[in-house]
């Protein structure tokens, strides 16, 4: 899929900044209208993952060219490295994408791995994953090799 390669873009800079490196595109007619990596880390919020940014930026897109949102959603095509949060799977959901392409699986929060949001859901949203999965992966094992300077400090259990 040829717009995977911004998502990675995308996802290099956010590991650049020190964040979780998740990056993503919004594709409306077959153009990128929103960009986005997490901002988690740099905004001390938990939900600004990659595709809360974007669908932000689609909602400004769609007011400042004054369109629908809701039928501009429709036909969104999200492209992100990393399979969807449950989080954000269920925002994908309630907006109506037309599909959501990942590339590596999230077995630790992910949307269709830990719980099936589309399924429980009985979406209609058409997902495909697996596309570029080990570039995606190789830079959230590189992101993990270090330390997440955001992350809360691990509690020492006592001896009593």
């Amino acid at each position: 899929m040829e717009f995977m390669e911004d998502a990675l873009k995308n996802a290099q800079e956010a590991f650049e900044r020190k964040e979780v490196p998740v990056g993503c595109v919004f594709i409306y007619k077959n153009e990128i209208i929103a960009r986005g990596s997490n901002e988690v880390n740099e905004t001390k919020n938990a939900t600004r993952h990659a595709e809360m940014i974007c669908i932000d930026l689609v909602l400004s897109y769609c007011k400042k060219l004054n369109l629908d949102p809701q039928e501009v959603f429709r036909e969104i095509v999200v492209v992100v490295t990393v399979e969807p949060c449950i989080m954000c799977a269920a925002a994908l959901h309630n907006l109506s994408v037309k599909e959501i392409v990942f590339g590596c699986k999230n077995d630790r929060f992910g949307g269709t791995t830990v719980v099936n949001v589309f399924e429980l859901l009985q979406s209609s949203v058409k997902i495909v994953g697996g596309v570029r999965d080990t570039e995606a992966m190789d830079l959230l094992k590189e992101f993990y090799k270090g330390e997440n300077p955001s992350a809360p400090l691990p509690k020492t259990k006592r001896k009593v």
